[in-house]
């Protein structure tokens, strides 16, 4: 099955039985951040009741705790950042997007590791909806890794604004946020991405804690982005990319 989508005049076929899901799936295995301890699936007990048929129960019954912003692939509303009622689960009105893939090593400035705006200059293509970025180097400990205290690398303010400049719509991430760990509370990159107090972004989303594969190449792609739907700022999200080939 296929779906064609046009980019810079170009019709591009998007394989749809070939989908690369970059989401973590949420596990108690799983990466976390913001000093939250471990996500955790537990059976509901209670007067001779357990939900765990392997401890002897009738059904499987379990309660689950995690922090939408600590535990695995979310995505973020400017509510985010903004006293307003913007929450993501009924945000997106569609939900495929024309998407690049950008590889990108931070540069050491300091004690800290920051994604500048040159860096995505060089390699944005024009026109694109939605901006997936790999940070290198890019290894499995992404998947499960305490980011607690650990000063990650962030996006410089400027390239958010310069993002915010081209019309992307949408950036994904593979860190637990495109700000600096500690920052004193500003979220400058955040809001620069959304234009903070200007209408017009509301309605665009980031997603962090995704991880990309080394075995997948940058370029286009077709972006499948779906967020359960929580009336919350932010929500666990499931990214999907289907590889593109022009049709000639």
């Amino acid at each position: 099955m296929k779906a064609i989508i046009e980019h810079n005049q170009i019709k591009f076929a998007a394989s749809l039985d070939q989908p690369i899901d970059i989401s973590i799936p949420l596990s108690e295995e799983g990466p976390r951040a913001w000093y939250v301890d471990r996500m955790t699936i537990r059976p509901v007990q209670g007067e001779g009741f357990i939900g765990d048929i392997t401890q002897g129960g009738s059904v499987n019954f379990r309660n689950i705790q995690f922090n939408p912003h600590g535990h695995g692939t979310h995505t973020e509303s400017y509510e985010h950042v903004a006293a307003v009622k913007r929450p993501v689960g009924t945000l997106l009105t569609k939900y495929f997007f024309s998407a690049q893939l950008i590889s990108v090593a931070p540069q050491q400035i300091a004690e800290d590791k920051i994604i500048t705006k040159n860096q995505i200059e060089q390699q944005l293509e024009e026109a694109v909806e939605a901006l997936v970025v790999r940070t290198l180097p890019n290894t499995e400990d992404k998947l499960s890794k305490d980011y607690s205290n650990s000063n990650f690398p962030y996006f410089e303010e400027e390239a958010l604004k310069f993002l915010a400049e081209k019309n992307i719509q949408h950036l994904l991430v593979d860190l637990p946020s495109v700000d600096r760990e500690q920052d004193d509370g500003r979220l400058a990159a955040h809001k620069a991405f959304w234009k903070h107090g200007d209408a017009s972004r509301h309605q665009c989303t980031i997603t962090e804690f995704v991880f990309v594969k080394n075995t997948i190449s940058d370029g286009l792609y077709l972006l499948e982005l779906q967020v359960a739907p929580f009336i919350n700022d932010a929500a666990p999200s499931r990214p999907v990319l289907y590889p593109l080939v022009e049709v000639k």
